[in-house]
């Protein structure tokens, strides 16, 4: 098969699965991995599809996804409201481990963490570096590779980083949350989501109202492994009830 008919195929089946991976590829064409990477390079440099960890996703998903810098100045004062409630919800011990996830919510924390002395971890540089104005604090960065759109470190070296930690709290970010559980774009971030939802004691998604009723690609929580949702008094009642009738605690600020 020319590549070009090959490449054809890689888009069709891109767009019913809504993802592709390169082993998948590889043993569907009967060709090896490096093909498959060079086809699916090739694709995206002519803006096609969108290149992840693994495989690739197409460039509709990326771009349901707004950078770190456009979140930053929307629905601000929502969010520090919503951070003012979660700092409630920090561990009574100073001393006890807290995990951040990258987003510009869970960024909102970093005011509420200088009373605290223990290990706070993050994948997020940028938080990292805000929590280092609080000298008390063990500031902890996962490694791995640093996505331009969020700012946050995803790869396998930052999955296997999370598996070994046991934080007494995660908070975390989400893109969209309904009842059947919360979800982001990027298959690579939903890994490292999902990671430190099963690591944590205690799972926290801080989320506007504006992520409530929609859906993105990769589900990196279901509604049953979260404990807590922060959100504000917009939040539809619908999507309210469902989640307190899965068992989770649904704080509006």
């Amino acid at each position: 098969m020319y590549a070009r008919e090959r490449q054809r195929q890689v888009l069709d089946v891109l767009s019913s699965s809504g993802r592709v991976t390169v082993t998948a590829l590889a043993e569907h064409f009967a060709v090896t991995t490096e093909t498959v990477r060079r086809d699916l390079d090739q694709l995206a440099a002519q803006e096609l599809l969108v290149r992840v960890h693994g495989g690739a996703v197409p460039r509709s998903t990326a771009e349901l996804e707004p950078d770190l810098e456009s979140r930053r100045t929307t629905h601000v004062e929502a969010k520090r409201r919503i951070a003012l409630a979660a700092a409630r919800l920090l561990p009574a011990d100073p001393r006890a481990a807290v995990l951040l996830d990258a987003g510009s919510t869970t960024a909102e924390l970093l005011p509420h963490l200088a009373l605290r002395r223990g290990p706070v971890i993050t994948n997020a540089p940028a938080i990292a570096q805000g929590a280092l104005v609080h000298t008390d604090l063990e500031v902890h960065l996962l490694p791995g590779r640093v996505r331009p759109t969020t700012q946050a470190a995803v790869g396998s070296s930052t999955v296997d980083a999370v598996r070994a930690l046991h934080p007494e709290v995660a908070f975390l970010g989400c893109n969209g949350l309904d009842e059947e559980g919360f979800t982001t774009p990027d298959p690579d971030e939903a890994a490292v989501k999902g990671a430190m939802v099963r690591s944590a004691g205690r799972r926290v998604v801080l989320a506007d109202s504006s992520k409530a009723g929609t859906r993105h690609l990769v589900t990196f929580a279901r509604s049953t492994e979260i404990d807590v949702v922060v959100t504000d008094t917009a939040l539809p009642e619908a999507i309210r009830s469902s989640l307190i009738e899965a068992g989770i605690e649904v704080i509006q600020a």
